[in-house]
């Protein structure tokens, strides 16, 4: 019987090696898997490689795993934002290296690696500093960029509802990197907030099909407080 459930966020995360590549979905908060991470700061493995859009918010979630000392490089296409104050004071002291890439960019080299494809050109970059040393070409009237897939070991990613295949039904824009992320790491651990019987979800909204996804975790949804 296939059953992917994990019962507690620390055991899904209980093998992230040191020097682990890691992927991470989320746009902001919007999507981001933060009691994933939050399990993942209390193991502390180290010189992590960390793909995602940005660099962190605040000092939760990534900002945490960041200021915990567990990442050694950042690879994204949105490294600050006005509070962003733990990444900047990281690699201002070079204490953890960043590639920036641009957003589209990004997804299509994840898109990439989940694809099984060697390489693509992108017209995002060229004749700027980012395409600095890489292949080009003129195709078809227009210049491009070689750029290399992106894979991980590992993804942690958020969906709203899971079955025990593993099959992800996602909310709204929580959905973002998700998708393309599962399809590109060895190991994918999705934290839903609720999980399903067999056959609850329907099929057409079935957004990353459980062949793409290795563990599944439920989490109850953190509630706001309430207001007079």
């Amino acid at each position: 019987m296939i059953d992917k459930r994990i019962a507690a966020t620390d055991a899904a995360v209980a093998d992230i090696f040191d020097g682990a590549v890691v992927m991470v979905g989320g746009f902001g908060a919007a999507g981001q898997p933060a009691e994933l991470l939050d399990a993942l700061i209390r193991r502390r493995p180290r010189d992590l490689t960390l793909i995602s859009n940005n660099a962190g918010n605040g000092d939760y979630g990534l900002a945490a795993l960041l200021k915990a000392g567990c990442v050694k490089k950042v690879i994204c296409s949105f490294p600050r934002q006005t509070d962003s104050w733990v990444f900047d004071d990281l690699y201002r002291r070079g204490e953890v290296e960043l590639e920036l890439v641009p957003q589209g960019n990004l997804a299509a080299r994840i898109q990439a690696g989940g694809s099984g494809l060697g390489a693509i050109f992108t017209p995002t970059g060229f004749g700027t500093e980012l395409a600095a040393g890489k292949e080009t070409r003129h195709i078809d009237g227009r210049d491009y960029v070689l750029e290399y897939p992106l894979k991980a070991d590992f993804a942690l990613i958020k969906a709203l509802k899971a079955d025990r295949w593993g099959n992800l039904v996602y909310d709204k824009t929580g959905r973002n990197f998700g998708p393309i992320m599962a399809a590109a790491a060895s190991c994918t651990i999705a934290q839903v907030s609720e999980t399903v019987r067999l056959g609850e979800l329907d099929p057409e909204a079935v957004v990353t099909p459980g062949i793409f996804v290795q563990r599944v975790v439920t989490v109850a949804p953190q509630r706001l407080p309430q207001t007079a």
